[in-house]
């Protein structure tokens, strides 16, 4: 019988699922159901924190937890000073994509991690870099036709359809696809858990 400590993915995203399972980690996920919309913070950095930690806390709230490891993530877009989440609709991916093109972004990913044995928590921000490219107006409609930037924060996503229109990135790429690893080493550790310690067999 393992003693590795349970570790808890408070996110239904798929890519941060599996950036986690690449590091070597095993977590269940359990969806917080937070209304991200009634989240709010001064900028986008702290509203991607606000967000992180609203989700950790409410699935480390839960009775069937306790013991876990607990880490909520969420991320947003920074461009012009505004906090761009994922886009409404089709018409919204549009322009974003339109406003984006040629420019540069920066991608604010909250992360929280609640230790539910001790009752202590930790939360910061990552912040990367994103340099678009200049997709023309065809491949704009097509890249929103596929449905994917609807799913995505920034309306975007690194390992997917928009990659061919992104053209570089300066820090940490697992932090655009959703969750920054070296960041969740160094929370853990804030904790007093080292990351290999969860490592599954």
């Amino acid at each position: 019988m393992s003693d590795r400590r349970r570790l808890v993915l408070a996110s239904q995203s798929p890519a941060r699922l599996g950036l986690l399972r690449q590091a070597g980690l095993a977590p269940e996920v359990i969806v917080s159901g937070v209304d991200e919309d009634a989240v709010t913070a001064p900028t986008p950095a702290e509203l991607a924190k606000a967000l992180a930690e609203a989700k950790a806390s409410v699935v480390a709230a839960r009775p069937d937890t306790k013991g876990a490891l607990v880490v909520g993530c969420d991320s947003v877009l920074e461009l012009d000073g505004r906090a761009l989440g994922k886009p409404a609709d089709a018409e919204e991916a549009t322009a974003r994509w339109k406003d984006m093109r040629g420019r540069a972004g920066v991608l604010q990913t909250g992360h929280c991690v609640y230790d539910t044995l001790s009752g202590r928590h930790t939360a910061a921000t990552a912040s990367t870099v994103v340099r678009f490219g200049e997709p023309s107006d065809a491949e704009i409609a097509a890249y929103v036709a596929s449905g994917e930037p609807l799913h995505v924060a920034g309306a975007f996503t690194l390992d997917g359809r928009s990659a061919p229109f992104i053209e570089g990135i300066e820090g940490d790429h697992g932090n655009v696809i959703g969750l920054s690893l070296p960041m969740l080493r160094r929370l853990l550790a804030e904790l007093g858990v080292g990351i290999t310690e969860l490592w599954a067999n």
